[in-house]
């Protein structure tokens, strides 16, 4: 293939792809999490942090924990090309097996859905 040779599928399947999708794939998990947390943080009767791991922290806990009226809700934060880890697939699901709510969220859409009933 000669230097400097532009295949022209490519550029239309680039500009294919939307600005604000491009965007959306570029987003940050931690930017995710703090736009859930400024949510959560305004909604009534709602208690909520973000579980930071660490050396004394526990491994697969979701990224944000909450209590909302009475419920234990946690949330863990993905972007929209993330994945769960098996640690992180154990812990959701021993969440939900001690009647608590556990979710994966990609958006502050996501968790709102969840939290109005929407989804």
């Amino acid at each position: 293939m000669a230097r400097g040779y532009r295949d022209p599928t490519a550029d239309s399947a680039i500009s294919s792809v939307t600005r604000e999708e491009r965007m959306m794939r570029r987003r940050l998990e931690r930017d995710i999490v703090a736009e859930i947390l400024h949510m959560l943080r305004e909604r009534p009767d709602t208690f909520c942090w973000k579980e930071h791991g660490g050396l004394y922290g526990q491994a697969g806990i979701p990224d944000i924990i909450c209590c909302i009226q009475g419920r234990f809700v946690a949330f863990e934060v993905k972007t929209s090309t993330g994945r769960l880890s098996k640690l992180q697939e154990v812990t959701l699901r021993r969440i939900r097996d001690a009647g608590g709510q556990a979710y994966v969220v990609r958006s502050v859409d996501d968790a709102e859905a969840i939290l109005d009933g929407k989804c």
